[in-house]
């Protein structure tokens, strides 16, 4: 699969912030006018990484100055990351773990690759895209896939898709758990183009029907004795709407974000879209088993919703794939403990951002609160706002852009709400979301000791790898407003 992983001495970057803040909000601020505008007019571009000489129009890592450095920052360090990421709070640079640095991420539909989160277990492997191949297995049929077949032999299709860590909000629970600590910010919504995997399996005529699964995974493990980052998907899943993804944004992937190629499942949890993928393998079953004992650590073990004080078990299939639905089953004992695939309902604002003073507009005298909500495989009804700590709500206008060629289904919306404050002071501004299953934003993370199993009592039960929280309270900002 031709993987170099560049030896390097590893950086200390926990909990490191991206530079001085002042630095950030100055890219932040270049990035405004460019991030839905830009980013879209890329999708039109589709299956193109050049101009009309061949000249790139950025390097792989986002880079878009032209500067010819002789001395290259090397991968792995933490001025590598805040340089080629300068949007993002670097948790740790070898292997490279970032969220958005600010709330303005969020006011905007498209997030440009240099604020899109990162979340990677290893290095990010440095692949040669014209060596790359990936290995499709079925039964007793192995294929080659090399990039030209991917990108040239089948339809070209591009999604618009939130792609959110399942970690996303883990450092509100409490007690706190391991992990990276992401807060609001491993959460993106880009323009991804690419290959349906249903036209590469019905042309290599395999078992697709449902019951099936798709196990990918990916060329980052750095040797033999490290575990394989890899993925059961459900076929049902696989055939409906997933991509062999090679841009994000209109350009190339970049190294961190999975090139040459990944596994796009839209509208599923991050750990879903396998980066750098070398592997597939059409199975009857997830991963499970000795055989696979090398691939099943995150499939099996790792991405469970472990609530109410319970381990994950081993199991060979499930038939239930929503992830909200899995827990309310599981604390039932009608299910086992779920696994992470589709998105809970959940919103962010993206402005006023936190510890923000803010006056109203003299055209109106009132304060305009934006931001975005997802749902996953579903479509967001209805997202309210509260401006006193959710006493009461108002409901919040929702908008999409209008993009020409482009599936919006598992993209978030944004909404805004024009408020109007009588007094100066403090506030704090929540927003929550429901889904259209009516399913709505819990407030508040449970504590362990309530050894709460699933979404109950307007609260998200406590869960022992900090997945999933889609609570709102966590995610509130203060502000102050003078009048």
């Amino acid at each position: 699969m031709s993987t170099e992983h560049t030896p390097n001495e590893r950086a200390n970057g926990s909990g490191t912030e991206n530079g001085s803040t002042t630095d950030t909000k100055r890219f932040l601020k270049r990035r405004r006018f460019m991030a839905t505008a830009g980013a879209v007019a890329g999708v039109a571009l589709a299956g193109c990484s050049a101009d009309e000489d061949g000249e790139a129009d950025a390097d792989e890592n986002g880079d878009d100055d032209g500067d010819d450095d002789d001395e290259a920052l090397e991968r792995g360090t933490t001025e590598y990351l805040e340089d080629a990421y300068p949007g993002l709070t670097v948790h740790s640079a070898d292997p490279e773990n970032g969220e958005a640095a600010e709330r303005e991420t969020y006011m905007n539909y498209i997030t440009p690759a240099e604020e899109h989160f990162i979340r990677n277990r290893y290095l990010s492997p440095d692949i040669d895209e014209d060596d790359h191949e990936v290995e499709l297995r079925l039964g007793d049929e192995t294929v080659e896939l090399s990039m030209e077949e991917i990108k040239h032999s089948y339809s070209t299709e591009s999604v618009a898709h939130t792609m959110q860590c399942t970690g996303n909000g883990r450092s509100y629970f409490e007690p706190e758990v391991g992990g990276n600590p992401w807060a609001f910010g491993a959460v993106g919504n880009a323009i991804w183009t690419g290959t349906p995997v249903s036209e590469i399996l019905a042309e290599y005529d395999a078992d697709t029907s449902d019951g099936m699964w798709l196990m990918a995974a990916g060329d980052d493990v750095p040797s033999e004795d490290d575990q394989v980052f890899a993925r059961s998907i459900p076929m049902q899943k696989v055939m409906e709407d997933c991509l062999l993804a090679y841009q994000m944004n209109g350009q190339d992937l970049t190294i961190e974000h999975g090139h040459p190629v990944r596994l796009l499942v839209p509208g599923w949890y991050g750990c879903n879209n396998i980066k750098w993928l070398s592997e597939l393998e059409v199975m009857d079953m997830m991963m499970y088993g000795d055989e696979w004992e090398r691939y099943y650590n995150w499939q099996q073990n790792s991405y469970r919703m472990e609530t109410g004080g319970r381990d994950a078990e081993h199991h060979e299939e499930i038939e239930e794939f929503d992830t909200r639905e899995q827990m309310d089953l599981a604390a039932e004992d009608a299910h086992p403990l779920a696994y992470a695939y589709d998105q809970l309902v959940k919103s962010v604002i993206g402005y006023p951002g936190e510890d923000a003073t803010v006056s109203p507009r003299a055209a109106d005298g009132r304060v305009e609160i934006v931001g975005v909500a997802w749902a996953g495989d579903d479509a967001v009804e209805v997202v309210e706002i509260s401006t006193d700590g959710g006493e009461t709500w108002e409901n919040a206008e929702l908008f999409t852009p209008e993009m020409s060629g482009v599936d919006d289904s598992g993209s978030w919306q944004q909404f805004r709400y024009l408020w109007n404050p009588e007094e100066d002071g403090e506030y704090v501004i929540c927003s929550r979301a429901t889904d259209e299953l009516g399913r709505t934003q819990p407030r508040e993370v449970a504590h362990e000791d309530d050894e709460l199993e699933t979404i109950e009592n307007d609260a998200f039960p406590w869960e022992a790898g900090g997945y999933a929280n889609n609570a709102y309270w966590p995610h509130r900002v203060e502000v102050d407003v003078e009048l």
